[in-house]
């Protein structure tokens, strides 16, 4: 991951030739932050982060993935690695889950995020199981996941997680749209992911060549413009002979019999299948 925060040691500070009096001062006007004896951070350092260095642990799983921008379902807790022989932890209040397995690679000793694949590791195993692809296709997508590791990944995880692996799909462009692509794949059904139609544009799946499944969210979908775009691009679709069913994210990825149900009465409407396309 990118811009890893770290601990700052008061010895690295001494070295650097801040004296006691400077370090104290910093502390006290707000541009270090005291983690636990000798190690601070800088003013910026999130909570996230400060909580997890104050546990002697680093983030991972689903928080240290939040915060890369990775797609995770939901990080009501803080997710912290604390080494296997820790003991002693200071307690903090909010809800949060330990991992005190042996980590698959070592980070920076002072790195307070544990490395991509060991928060891939943690975030399949506290997560369902559509929840998880999700986020190993999020990964991938966005480059934080080398594909050559995706094999050492499920290696180290549990054996009854392996199945997973043949549902990984690194075109996913978002969380709900590994959603909508299993629920195709469990339905048996021909379709074709990010397909570029002439006169349309890219749409996220093309079913049988005649239906087109869009998955919206709020972050991309929300204003005016937006919504006009996505007209105009359903409007191009259906003079080709093309049916456009565009879904929410929250009905997705909450609400994922609502989205099997249309589908499957789009599909089962003989004047709506379009053969041959």
């Amino acid at each position: 991951m990118e811009d890893i925060p770290r601990l700052i040691r008061s010895r690295e500070l001494v070295a650097l030739g801040w004296s006691r009096a400077r370090i104290r001062a910093a502390e006290e006007g707000g541009q270090l932050v005291r983690l636990r004896r000798g190690a601070f951070g800088p003013a910026s350092l999130d909570q996230d982060c400060r909580d997890a260095a104050r546990m002697r642990g680093r983030l991972t799983g689903v928080s240290a993935l939040r915060r890369a921008g990775v797609f995770v379902l939901a990080a009501d807790r803080l997710h912290v690695h604390v080494p296997p022989s820790a003991a002693r932890l200071t307690r903090i209040v909010r809800p949060h889950r330990l991992s005190r397995r042996a980590l698959i690679r070592n980070p920076h000793p002072d790195a307070l995020v544990v490395e991509v694949i060991d928060a891939l590791h943690d975030a399949v195993l506290s997560q369902p199981p559509r929840a998880a692809v999700a986020t190993i296709d999020s990964a991938l997508h966005l480059g934080l996941l080398p594909a050559d590791d995706l094999d050492e990944l499920f290696a180290t995880l549990p054996r009854r997680y392996r199945r997973l692996r043949r549902l990984i799909d690194a075109r996913a462009e978002s969380g709900p749209e590994t959603f909508v692509r299993l629920i195709l794949r469990a339905l048996g059904w021909h379709f074709d992911c990010q397909v570029q139609i002439d006169g349309v544009g890219r749409v996220d799946f093309l079913v049988d060549g005649w239906l087109i499944i869009e998955c919206d969210s709020q972050a991309y979908h929300s204003d005016w413009d937006a919504q006009r775009r996505d007209r105009r691009r359903d409007l191009a679709a259906a003079a080709q002979g093309f049916v456009t069913l565009r879904v929410i994210a929250e009905d997705v990825l909450w609400h994922s019999e609502r989205v099997r149900a249309a589908l499957v009465g789009v599909v089962a409407r003989p004047t709506s299948r379009k053969q041959g396309r």
